[in-house]
């Protein structure tokens, strides 16, 4: 996975990966190529006295030192340049894929590891790419141009590399193979870690009003104390990986002076040809060291590929058709067929054999106890989530054979939980529609009974918004998606129980605005309080994922046993109070 994910994104870059190979392998000669001038400096030029060899040989060092350095910068340069745009287009790409994602993959997912894949496994991948540019050229020509110029210089010691080389080489490989187990715990950890701080500041208020302050606290500190367990596993890993590296390198340092000393002394060895040995004995130990270092790496960004992989690879349940086609009639007009749902893996359907029909310029309420799957058919028409058998029809077509984009287009969608983005008012609601001009803001928010408490607002349409919408109320929240959805002015409105959080006269009001405003329009109603949909033209009365009852209030009441249950413990409660 990993090396199919840089393989592809490095792709795109290829002028710059040309450019760091071919600068790494100069300054990794020239770096190579210092240590044989060096012993041409003692043996011809110091132990002959020859002055002017020493400054000339030693001038040419100084040009390929600056050389080295040059290119060194250079390939740095164009490596990170190539590295931080795979990790740009990674990111661009999770993001494209996690948007069509259907509430299905959303779910199986879950943000929270859907926010960590995102960020901390592109990172890790991102900085992986950055090392490799600096390490997978230099290392291997440093290793094998060390052995080859060591053989050259002291043909009598290459035996020792011969030795040492493979003793490193097995000893990174024992311990980066203890540490992929340790790598792949900790990103899983890291998402438990995500998802209990992403629960706990979006249900501050909650855990606050129940005084579930210590139990919060007691579950994060479990998630972070496993966190750092599989992080200190992997760590001890690394602490070991370096000093025993240090231990082969200088054990061998240490041979080749022990023996070459000796053959310095029998003159089979000259002191430069050993000073040499020594420098290309280092050179291939870092070498080995810097590619330990990128093996040491790789585990960790192998794991956060997969996870990448996971997600760019996963297809989403709700797919574009091969071919679209247009509406066949009016957008205004939707119909259930037969419909079903399903969950993956799940005995019983959500809804079955659901069937009823919306005409433009009608209100269609639906009601149910919880658990009925009032939500689950709102999310069917805009193809939030595909209908697994029957049908589901917009405008006359299944809604599976229109592009979805232009289907989206003809809906404005109020749900359960109204969300509002980080940024004005303004902003909030051209979200409906970017062109929308400030008084069609102004109609919009006339009609969702919400220009009162914006117009109050010191900056108007400008006031910030936090992210969520926590800077105003719940009924706020909700009057201003409900004006995010006007501005859009959709053939088909979805009001998944949208007006639970204002009181009977806001209700009321915003009711009776919006029957001019939607009077072309479908508009569709799941609501909780059966007192504000007795109008409805329709209504949708849902037991179990079934149509237990159709038709207008009063013919319910008369003919639909759970309908009058609900108005009857509705009533009860009212009385009581």
């Amino acid at each position: 996975m990993l090396s199919r994910l840089i393989r592809t994104y490095l792709s795109n870059y290829p002028r710059n990966m040309v450019a760091v190979v071919a600068l790494q392998a100069v300054a990794t000669a020239a770096m190579l190529y210092l240590p044989t001038l060096n012993a041409d400096i003692i043996d011809d030029g110091v132990a002959r006295g020859d002055t002017d060899y020493i400054l000339r040989t030693g001038g040419w060092m100084l040009v390929i030192s600056v050389a080295q350095v040059i290119c060194t910068i250079a390939a740095q340069y164009f490596g990170a340049r190539a590295a931080l745009g795979v990790g740009r287009d990674i990111r661009h790409d999770l993001l494209h894929r996690v948007n069509t994602f259907s509430a299905r993959e959303i779910g199986g997912f879950g943000a929270p590891s859907l926010i960590t894949r995102t960020t901390n496994d592109v990172q890790q991948v991102q900085l992986l790419v950055v090392m490799s540019t600096a390490i997978l050229v230099m290392a291997p020509i440093m290793c094998v141009g060390g052995i080859v110029m060591g053989v050259h210089v002291a043909p009598g010691l290459s035996w020792l590399l011969a030795i040492a080389v493979p003793i490193l080489g097995i000893t990174m490989a024992l311990i980066i193979g203890r540490m992929i187990p340790g790598f792949r715990a900790m990103q899983e950890r890291i998402d438990a870690v995500n998802r209990v701080l992403r629960e706990q500041i979006t249900g501050i208020r909650v855990v606050r009003a129940f005084v579930r302050e210590r139990h919060e606290i007691q579950r994060f500190a479990v998630a972070n104390d496993r966190l750092a367990d599989a992080t200190l596993r992997v760590g001890r890993l690394m602490a070991l990986m370096f000093p025993l590296v240090m231990l082969i390198t200088n054990v061998t340092i240490v041979a080749v002076i022990w023996f070459g000393g000796h053959a310095v002394s029998d003159g089979s060895v000259e002191i430069g040809a050993l000073t040499a040995m020594m420098s290309y004995a280092m050179q291939i130990m870092m070498s080995v060291m810097m590619a330990s270092f990128l093996a040491m790496m790789a585990p960790r960004a192998a794991v956060c590929a997969e996870r990448i992989c996971e997600v760019l690879d996963t297809d989403t349940s709700v797919r574009p058709p091969a071919e679209a086609v247009g509406f066949a009639g009016d957008p205004a007009t939707v119909e259930f067929r037969g419909a079903e749902f399903r969950y993956p893996g799940a005995d019983d359907p959500v809804l079955r054999d659901i069937s009823f029909r919306v005409e433009p310029g009608t209100t269609t309420a639906i009601v149910g106890s919880t658990g009925s799957g009032k939500t689950t058919v709102l999310g069917l028409i805009p193809r939030l989530i595909d209908a697994t058998d029957g049908e589901v029809l917009v405008g006359g077509t299944d809604v599976r054979r229109l592009d979805p984009d232009e289907l989206r287009a003809v809906v404005g969608l109020v749900p359960q939980r109204p969300y509002l983005f980080s940024g004005t008012i303004a902003s909030n609601l051209r979200h409906g529609r970017a062109d929308a001009t400030d008084d069609e803001i102004w109609a919009a928010l006339r009609i969702a009974q919400a220009d009162d408490f914006v117009s109050r607002m010191p900056d108007g349409l400008e006031t910030i918004v936090a992210q969520g919408g926590t800077t105003v109320s719940g009924g706020q929240r909700q009057r201003l998606a409900i004006a995010r959805a006007l501005i859009r002015k959709p053939a088909v409105y979805l009001f998944d129980d949208s007006f639970s959080a204002l009181d009977l006269t806001t209700d009321a009001r915003l009711r009776a605005a919006l029957r001019p405003a939607t009077r072309e329009s479908a508009v569709i109603v799941v609501a909780q309080r059966v007192s504000t949909i007795v109008d409805a033209d329709q209504i949708v009365v849902l037991n179990r994922g079934r149509v237990v009852g159709l038709g207008r209030h009063d013919e319910l009441v008369e003919s639909c046993e759970t309908y009058a249950e609900i108005v009857e413990s509705q009533l009860a409660i009212q009385e009581a109070s």
